[in-house]
């Protein structure tokens, strides 16, 4: 979905949006019904945390405090790969609440990101319709949208 922005081998050296600190949980992307059901058939041992509309795999904390997503092979990647969560496939994007609005952010720790410009990541957006993607499927699946964090630049709002 965004490979106007990134490339599938920039993801796949970097793979920092499947590692979570205790700090970044709220990260942890929410999944439909459907996709759990999808991992419970090919992944029996999988458990889940319901999670308001949705659902959360269970990670458990690695000796240094980190939680990697159970679907992330570390050598093949995301496991599920077109299957993943709609969370992932727009990640560094994020869709959010703020105000009473649905906000449109991006994070910021993407390596990837670091040296495009601000007016790319909003084109892609805009010009290429995944802002619309986004609200519409935000607007069936409201369990993904995630209550705005400080420090997440903005870069549409509905």
């Amino acid at each position: 979905m965004l490979k106007n922005i990134l490339t599938g081998n920039e993801c796949a050296a970097c793979r920092i949006c499947c590692v979570f600190d205790k700090y970044d949980l709220w990260e942890t992307p929410v999944i439909s019904r459907q996709l759990k059901e999808t991992i419970q058939e090919k992944y029996p041992q999988q458990q889940f945390i319901k999670k308001d509309e949705g659902y959360l795999l269970r990670m458990s904390e690695d000796e240094n405090g980190l939680y990697y997503c159970p679907m992330l092979d570390k050598e093949k990647g995301c496991v599920l790969a077109d299957g993943k969560p709609f969370d992932c496939s727009i990640w560094p994007y994020r869709i959010m609440s703020l105000g009473g609005r649905r906000v449109i952010s991006i994070a910021s720790v993407c390596p990837s990101l670091y040296d495009k410009p601000l007016s790319e990541l909003v084109n892609e957006l805009v010009k290429n319709g995944l802002a619309e993607k986004i609200l519409g499927y935000a607007a069936k699946n409201p369990g993904i949208i995630k209550e705005y964090q400080k420090g997440y630049p903005v870069l549409f709002v509905e």
